[in-house]
């Protein structure tokens, strides 16, 4: 449907007093997911001249959760796999598609049909490469997920166990047995002190989510494109933290807190706000529209705060932050995790049955 919509829009908006050729997508989360798959089909080619995904990629999500499935209805997780689940009596899928973690029964994974996507998404970006694009995460976008996992992570008086940290791992690497937990936990532990403290646990918790969901694929999804490309990071606070709610002090923004700051929400309800909102929100349309102009986020005749330089000058990344200046921008963000999940955790020996 989204791509007979786009179809539609490039041959009747000029009767609409539009432009054909300066379409611009945007979502986020599923929806940003979903705008990425639209600009590398081969069916949109020449329509779209620029989109923007917030938290969400083609590149989205865990390309185990069918593995695990198969292995829990006894089929087996080689070529034949497919085959096997289709014969699978349909009641025992859906009770083995009950995933932990939580974010494995978002089965939202691209399905290559040979039409729509005739290649993994991962080799289409060539398809892209004319689009302008917009692409960035929330600073704590795991949040969400997390929390249904562990939810101690939201309580001032419960400890975050150590121990639910390393089953929430355990589960994200778990092609790679034991051995893949044991060196996630190395690096998301290495900046430990010997005896960490609740705020450090429960935050990395929270990292841990936000690595894996969103921002990795999200950075992988920058470097496969040859187009113009701009990334971003999202870290006003969520305007609940620190209240009599399920929100810890220290949170930063969760999972689609940027929209109310696209949308304008701290203009058009200006009591639920403070002036820093409006400020955020302010930099937000500013960015926004100009992209959708211009196709550079920085010219189009609204102010911004700060230069947003291309991701492909260096891989940098402007943080977008109600008080932000030429010093939110950034380079290379949480490489070390980046590296981990893209090179070193694939490299690993996959695990046996024994393990």
């Amino acid at each position: 449907m989204p791509q007979a919509a786009i179809a539609w829009v490039h041959r009747n908006i000029r009767s609409f007093g539009g432009d054909p050729d300066n379409i611009t997508l945007f979502g986020e989360s599923a929806g940003g997911a979903s705008v990425n798959f639209q600009t590398l089909t081969p069916h949109n080619k020449g329509m779209i001249r620029r989109a923007i995904s917030q938290s969400g990629v083609a590149l989205f999500v865990s390309p185990f959760i069918y593995m695990q499935v198969a292995l829990k209805v006894n089929c087996p997780t080689d070529s034949r796999m497919a085959a096997c689940l289709k014969l699978t009596d349909p009641v025992q899928l859906t009770l083995a598609g009950t995933l932990n973690p939580v974010v494995n029964n978002l089965v939202l994974s691209a399905v290559v049909d040979g039409d729509f996507l005739p290649d993994h998404p991962s080799n289409l970006f060539h398809n892209a490469a004319d689009i302008d694009y917009i692409a960035g995460v929330n600073d704590m976008d795991g949040h969400l997920f997390t929390a249904a996992d562990i939810p101690s992570i939201n309580s001032m008086l419960v400890d975050t166990d150590v121990a639910d940290l390393k089953r929430l791992l355990a589960a994200y690497t778990s092609d790679k047995g034991i051995k893949g937990m044991e060196e996630a936990f190395s690096v998301y532990s290495a900046d430990w002190s010997t005896t960490p403290d609740r705020k450090t646990v429960k935050k990395t918790a929270v990292d841990i989510g936000t690595d894996y969901i969103f921002l990795v694929p999200t950075q992988l999804c920058c470097l496969h494109r040859t187009g113009r490309t701009y990334s971003y990071m999202f870290s006003e606070p969520n305007r609940m933290g620190g209240l009599v709610t399920p929100y810890p002090s220290w949170m930063g923004a969760d999972h689609a807190d940027d929209l109310q700051y696209v949308f304008g929400k701290p203009f058009s309800t200006p009591l639920g706000y403070w002036p820093r909102h409006r400020d955020v929100s302010r930099y937000m349309i500013a960015y926004w529209t100009n992209f959708a102009k211009t196709g550079d986020p920085n010219q189009g005749g609204s102010k911004v705060p700060a230069t947003w330089p291309l991701f492909t000058s260096g891989d940098q990344c402007l943080e977008i932050h109600h008080d932000m200046d030429r010093s939110y921008v950034h380079q290379k963000i949480r490489m070390r995790f980046v590296k981990f999940w893209t090179s070193v955790l694939p490299s690993l020996p996959n695990a046996t049955k024994s393990e």
